[in-house]
């Protein structure tokens, strides 16, 4: 079984290169962010039409999330229990669903723009959260797995040059903290025991010759349960799809199961 998950910024810009990716790559699951779209503008038909089922959740503003499945697509959760808003709204950001043998859920957590922000708070609150809604479906019959765009930096070696984020959000140690919430709850990276060696950054800014000179920061993660993890035989991050005119910012980062 291969799940995988995208920051796509912008299904819209995106679709003819997701819809050449899910051909090729051919996941069974598939995890997108960065929607950029409502829940019913979303462009479902297109990805039906290669056999996937559809769950979008998306405002239409700078968020939305959505899982693409062609091994069922069952009890759907859009957003998390006791989620808190920001500026008096809730923003789409998570969502969850059983695919098959699995229970996955996509996120895109806030960026939290400077450390003394208030979205920067939102985005620790929210991070909590998560953690309680991950506690609840970890403790499930199913493997399961939170993965997506989680705009923090688990560790140093995560970011091309440690300097340049000196007192900025993504490597901040109250960010940090709080996915160690997600390993209390029982989750584990699961990508980088995969690979065994050298992990590689999953996003590049578009500014700066960033991708070029490979100045990027591994912030597009994989979390799962014990069950999970264990079922991983592989893992990947498809950098040539950041290549080219009209890619997304990220990278696809693929995990293949045996399930």
């Amino acid at each position: 079984m291969r799940v995988a998950a995208w920051n796509v910024n912008s299904i819209t810009a995106r679709l003819p290169r997701v819809l050449a990716w899910l051909e090729s790559a051919r996941p069974d699951v598939l995890c997108l962010q960065e929607l950029k779209s409502t829940t019913d503008t979303f462009p479902a038909e297109d990805v039906r039409a290669l056999g996937y089922e559809v769950a979008a959740y998306g405002t239409g503003r700078w968020n939305g999330v959505a899982i693409l499945s062609r091994v069922g697509l069952d009890d759907v959760a859009r957003g998390l229990p006791d989620e808190p808003d920001y500026e008096g709204a809730r923003e789409a950001r998570a969502i969850t669903a059983t695919c098959g043998p699995v229970r996955v859920c996509s996120v895109y957590v806030p960026n939290g723009r400077e450390v003394d922000h208030a979205h920067y708070a939102y985005k620790l609150r929210w991070l909590g959260a998560l953690a309680e809604s991950a506690a609840g479906d970890a403790a499930g019959r199913l493997p399961y797995a939170v993965l997506g765009d989680f705009n923090i930096a688990p560790t140093d070696a995560d970011v091309w040059d440690l300097a340049a984020f000196e007192g900025a959000t993504h490597v901040s140690a109250r960010e940090r903290a709080a996915l160690d919430l997600l390993r209390e709850a029982g989750l584990s990276e699961v990508v980088p025991r995969a690979l065994k060696y050298d992990v590689p950054f999953t996003y590049w800014d578009y500014r700066q010759l960033a991708f070029p000179k490979n100045n990027g920061m591994r912030i597009d993660l994989v979390f799962g349960t014990p069950v999970f993890a264990a079922a991983v035989t592989d893992a990947y991050v498809d950098r040539d799809e950041r290549k080219g005119k009209g890619a997304s910012d990220h990278a696809p980062v693929v995990v293949d199961l045996e399930i």
